[in-house]
Parts: C-alpha cells; structure tokens; sequence
C-alpha cells in the first residue's frame, strides 16, 4: 500500500471496509471480532496502530514482527476463528511511525471468533444471533438466486390463469410479434422460465418465481408468509399515517395498486421533454417501486415499504447486497438479484434493461424536486426521493442563477444539484464540515462523502490545510 492511498484512508477515517485499532498494549480481541466481521461481508483493511479518529500513534518497531506472528497464529487456530484463515499482514512505515496493515479478502464461507458470528455495520462490528440474520449471510455467501426453488406439489390450480392474456397484450404492447403472442399458456410460462427442475435433487415444478408473479393470494402467502409492501402516506399524522395500502397479493397486480397509490398522493408536475409532455411522477413512481417489487430477498421477514412523506417518498425492501454503498451512474454495476421476475417485468414492458433505472431516478428526480435521489445498497436497499411540492423545473429553469451555482452552472460544468449545494457551501464557509454539509443538504454523511470525491476528481474542490482545521478551495474555470 503507497502511503498517498494509507494518506486517503486515514483521512476518510473508519468505514463499512476499514477500522483502525491502537494496539498498545498487543492485539485486543476486538482485532479478531473485525476479521471475522470482514470476512463475512465485503472485506476490508484493519490497521494496527492507529487511533479510532485516524491519529497515527504507531507500534513499537521491534514489536511489529511478534505482532504478525501471534496473530497468523491466532487466525489459524479452530477455536478462535471458525473456519480458520491464512492472512498476510505487511509492516507500513508512516511518518517515522510503525503500523501493520492487515487486509481481510471476503470470504465464501460464514465465519465464526469464538463461537459468535459477526457481521459488519458501517464502521461497527456487530454480533449476530438471530436465525433470521445468519441465514441471510448463508444466502449472501452461496450467491444463490432463492427465486429458483422449486415447489414440486404446486399445481395450476394454485395460479392465476387469468392474468395470462393480459399478461400476452402487454407483451405484444411492448412487441408486436412477441414470442408469447402464439404461445399457449403452458409454454408462454415453460418460456418464461417459471417452470424449472433442481438439478441437485431433481424436483420439478413451479418456482417461487412463478408463484410470486401468478400465484393466488392465499398460496403466496401459504409460502411466504411475510412477503408484504406496506404503503403509507405520512405528511400530517406523522406519527401513525393519514392514508394506508397493505399490498399481499401476485406482482403485477401490486405494481397496479402501488402505482394508483403514488397518484393519488404525488403531484403530476408539468413537464416537457422535447414537445411532448412527460409524467416525472409516473415516471419516478414506476422506477422506484419495480425495483422494491422484482429485485427483493423473498426469504427475508423485513416487509418492503413504500412511504410518501412532506419533503420525501422512499422504498425500501430486503437485500441480497453486493456492496454497502451509495450508488450513482458512474458507479452503478447490474447485479440482478431475482433474473426470472426481472425478465418477465421486461417482457411486458414494466421496466427496461439493468441499470437503466438509476439512470432515470438521476436524470428525472432533479426536475421535479430540485435535488438529487439516494440510492443506497445495503442488506435493507433504499431509494430516497426528495419532495417539494413549491419546487417547479420551468420556474427555475428560466431564471438567470449567471455564476450562483444554480440550475444553469449545473449543466455547463456537469455536474448535480446536491454538488452545486456542496459547492456554494464550501463557497460560503469554507471551514465546514462534512456532517455540517450533510445536514444542510439532507443526505448521509457517506453520500456527501462521495460527491466531494467526485468533485475533487474534477478539479472543482480541494483541501487545504489539517484534517480538522483546514479548509475547502472551491476553483472554478470556465475557459
């Protein structure tokens, strides 16, 4: 590791992939509690002889090789870590300071320190003990897509046959010649991919893809007990809810019924794309609740919610996380987490390729709130979409921001309406803060972290000075 990348870690501090120990007085079990966690989610760097806020206090020089050594031999020994690993840890040099850099690769198994299982959360190393929890990371780490099991003794009987030529029109909708469109249905859903075998016990039959997208009420709940979406609308009793849909039945009908809610309680703002007026509420509404219907974790006992409050709308639903972060265009990798329902919701044209999603919740969020959509990746996944119902895009698109980082900076320089925020207050108090910016534009510390990352890239910010005591540079050139 160069000491420009260490420089940048110890900078951002302690995270879902770093943490720092002291380490004076030797390796403390609260070291092993951090390999076991980062083994058992994405990974990650423990640095020894570092203070939790990033002050480099170092380790004695001529201790260092001890240090390594009990600890390979600790890593390596059953009744401490279960399974056991081999890890290398490399003696970095900082500042005429000694620290031993230890990175932890993720793992394919669930590990156990001592009998416990511990997962990460953010910059904490949590224990989990729930059955619930550790059968989520079992799912995690097999990579399996749970949307494939077989269900041998569910029969025709238990779908909803019905829905089938509708199901054909919207295809052909979508594609006039549709394969499905001479198909019977039987073969329409063969064709589908709902119909499969498990090849490791031969089980044939209907999938809990197929039951999750045709099956009766009765039977999807019979097998999923706690598949749920719970609307709510929350923007007078705060505390309970003034309107409320409880959704438990097949996924296309719950598309229809979520989309009704959000057009019931979201304003449809005027909007022109070209010469042609465009829905940015219907818009928004449908990328956000396909996502929370067709990329879930159907195992999960966490009910997928979809709440509309004053100055915000967010779903959220249970997750088979690739990685803990905050998620952009530019950082954005298609991960489908149930591939079957997402190509029969592209199939009849209620959602596009992967990815394209994203694209659209940044290109549209921002006209018709004024600022920028949160997508955060994590075991629960959520999309936060702003809300301000005085906010309107043509009003502040024909005012004149000149050199104000307003809407007409935004497009020349390419970059978003949270960064022209972060940019003016950095302008305005260049000894800010990150969380005090955090709070000021209404998003995750992280979040803010990440723009400030890209702008940094773009030459448009810097810092200066002490990690606490410095200040932020804001550099514009327009030639």
């Amino acid at each position: 590791m160069d000491k420009k990348k260490l420089r940048s870690i110890l900078a951002v501090g302690e995270t879902v992939t770093v943490e720092f120990k002291q380490c004076s007085n030797g390796i403390s079990p609260s070291t092993y509690e951090s390999v076991c966690s980062f083994l058992n989610r994405y990974g990650g760097d423990i640095f020894l002889g570092v203070e939790n806020n990033g002050t480099v206090s170092g380790i004695p020089a001529n201790a260092a090789s001890d240090i390594i050594k009990n600890f390979i031999k600790t890593i390596g020994n059953p009744e401490v870590i279960l399974p056991t690993v081999y890890l290398a840890p490399e003696i970095l040099k900082y500042e005429g300071k000694t620290i031993v850099h230890i990175h932890v690769p993720p793992s394919s198994e669930v590990h156990s320190y001592k009998k416990v299982v511990y997962d990460r959360a953010d910059d904490a190393d949590v224990k989990v003990t729930a059955t619930g929890q550790i059968a989520a990371l079992y799912i995690r780490k097999q990579n399996i897509f749970t949307e494939k099991k077989i269900y041998p003794y569910a029969k025709d009987k238990d779908l909803r046959f019905d829905l089938i030529p509708r199901i054909r029109q919207m295809a052909m909708n979508r594609y006039q010649d549709h394969p499905w469109k001479n198909l019977s249905d039987s073969e329409l859903l063969q064709s589908a991919g709902l119909i499969g075998e498990d090849m490791e016990t031969g089980k044939k039959g209907y999938n809990l893809a197929a039951i999750m997208l045709l099956g009766r009420d009765d039977v999807i709940l019979s097998v999923n007990p706690v598949y749920r979406t719970d609307a709510l609308l929350r923007k007078v009793n705060i505390d309970r809810y003034d309107d409320r849909l409880i959704v438990e039945t097949n996924l296309i009908d719950s598309y229809g019924l979520l989309m009704q809610f959000a057009g019931k309680h979201l304003l449809d703002k005027f909007y022109l794309e070209g010469d042609a007026r465009v829905s940015l509420r219907n818009i928004i509404a449908r990328e956000m609740l396909v996502n929370t219907l067709i990329h879930r974790e159907f195992t999960s006992s966490h009910y997928a919610r979809f709440i509309i409050e004053k100055d915000r709308m967010f779903t959220e639903n249970a997750n088979r996380a690739v990685n803990n972060s905050v998620i952009t265009p530019d950082n954005f990798e298609p991960n489908p987490k149930n591939p079957i329902i997402a190509a029969f919701f592209r199939n009849i044209g209620l959602a596009d390729e992967l990815g394209s999603g994203v694209r659209k919740l940044y290109r549209y969020v921002p006209q018709y709130s004024g600022k920028a959509p949160e997508l955060i990746d994590g075991d629960i996944f959520r999309v936060i979409v702003p809300l301000d119902d005085k906010y309107s895009y043509e009003a502040e698109a024909s005012k004149d921001f000149g050199l104000n980082f307003g809407i007409n900076f935004g497009l020349n320089f390419g970059i978003t309406v949270t960064q022209q925020k972060i940019i003016e207050l950095m302008s305005s108090n260049p000894h800010i803060n990150i969380q005090e910016i955090a709070d000021k534009v209404g998003l995750t510390k992280r979040s803010v972290e990440y723009s400030i990352r890209t702008l940094k890239k773009a030459g448009i910010v810097k810092r200066a000075g002490a990690r606490k005591k410095g200040s932020w540079i804001v550099s514009i050139n327009k030639s």
